[in-house]
């Protein structure tokens, strides 16, 4: 194991993706300080150091808006950068820097330290053509002629943290893969992890919801529980799709009941026009353009619990039936991976990033993202079939074990990761 080393992890809302492997690195005995700017009381969390920074200043007014995304990033950067004199001043000097750039933090620590090695978390390359900007026809972008110069823009950050980074992780192939091809043998792919020991199986699991009526429903195994998943309810991630199949889905599943977990606010894209939309949500524009194909009785079978705790959303995927998961081309959510650990039947888009978690009639049934039928087929398939939902659900989990189990394959390779990154200095 590598001798002890000083490391400086560069998050802003730290943990973040570093969540498992920050302590962990305490644990191996090296010394861990942490740079974020979340409002934190304590001054250290599992054995690390936090010091939190401040931006210095705001965004400029008027502004080019190619120029604003990039601006924002040297804005966070300097203030880091500021933060990191002082860190220096103190006595600290770390041997390896862990960075996830993508609000621009770390653009200048290699001019604070440079001798350390740099690991960067590589989330995210915008493209123009096969991504999330020109996939779903609804939403077009509102200048498409100029949006690859916006997207190249939008990149320099990362361009920029490449030129300098000693190496790269990203959690998935496909995520690596959207990097220029002359960095991406810099980039290795490791998954954050789940934990598959805690999301396991769980005949038992009961929950207790409130439907739109405001009357408690406690839901078990043994109910027909139909789940949907996102951290906010946006196109981004199926939830228009998804909501335009519930009609006819309650029609034909007269004993369902169909749980829907998300806030109402904005993780992706853009917000509805106030022009088209006024000040609603996407949650509620799409739940309005619904409501009036669905009666009373069948809205009642319908769950927005807003966002669960993670105890009760461990039991929700357990006592799953059928769990709905759908995506733009864009970053694989940890939700699918984790109903996948919990041997849920899955039904999901066939797009790029799904593939690679999920292999059609192997461990789930896949549709066309925009087949709202095909979604509402292979649901109902789905639930009349026991034994299909059981062989699908078993594929699925001892797939996630097999590649994303936190303990026994992610967090061994991240540590392995950075050892040789520091042997590397």
């Amino acid at each position: 194991m590598l001798q002890a080393v000083n490391i400086l992890i560069v998050h802003q809302n730290f943990p973040g993706q570093f969540k498992h492997l920050a302590p962990a690195l305490v644990r191996q005995g090296h010394n861990v300080a942490a740079l974020h700017m979340r409002k934190l009381e304590r001054e250290s969390w599992q054995g690390v150091r936090l010091i939190r920074y401040r931006n210095i200043r705001g965004s400029s007014t008027n502004i080019h808006p190619w120029a604003a995304d990039i601006e924002t990033k040297i804005i966070r950067g300097e203030a880091c950068f500021r933060a990191a004199l002082k860190l220096r001043l103190s006595g600290f000097q770390p041997d390896v820097i862990l960075a996830h750039p993508g609000w621009g933090e770390s653009l200048y620590l290699k001019e604070v330290w440079p001798g350390a090695r740099m690991g960067i978390y590589c989330e995210l390359y915008y493209r123009a053509e096969e991504s999330e900007y020109n996939f779903d026809p609804e939403f077009p972008v509102a200048d498409p002629d100029g949006e690859p110069s916006r997207l190249s823009m939008k990149n320099l950050n990362s361009l920029v943290h490449l030129q300098f980074a000693d190496a790269g992780i990203s959690p998935t192939r496909w995520q690596a893969d959207s990097f220029p091809s002359q960095f991406q043998n810099r980039i290795t792919v490791i998954h954050d992890g789940i934990d598959t020991e805690l999301l396991q199986p769980n005949p038992a699991a009961t929950l207790q919801v409130a439907n739109n009526a405001g009357s408690n429903v406690k839901l078990t195994r043994d109910a027909e529980v139909i789940t949907f998943v996102n951290r906010n309810l946006e196109p981004y991630r199926g939830y228009h799709i998804f909501m335009r199949s519930l009609p006819e889905l309650l029609k034909q599943r007269p004993r369902a009941q169909v749980v829907i977990v998300g806030a109402d606010g904005l993780s992706y894209g853009a917000a509805p026009d106030r022009n088209k939309h006024g000040n609603r949500s996407w949650k509620q524009v799409f739940a309005d353009e619904v409501r009036p194909q669905i009666n009373e009785e069948d809205w009642s079978r319908v769950y927005f619990t807003g966002r669960l705790d993670y105890p009760d959303f461990v039991s929700l995927l357990q006592l799953s039936t059928v769990h709905v998961y759908l995506t733009y081309p864009f970053v694989l959510s940890w939700s699918l991976l984790e109903a996948m650990s919990t041997g849920a039947a899955i039904v999901a888009s066939d797009t790029l990033p799904v593939r690679e978690a999920l292999q059609h009639d192997q461990t789930a049934r896949l549709f066309d993202f925009f087949d709202i039928k095909g979604l509402i087929e292979e649901v109902c398939r789905l639930l009349d079939n026991p034994a299909e939902r059981d062989r699908l659900g078993a594929n699925a989990r001892e797939f996630a074990r097999k590649h994303y189990d936190l303990k026994s394959v992610c967090l061994p390779r991240q540590l392995l990761w950075v050892e040789e990154l520091a042997r590397d200095r």
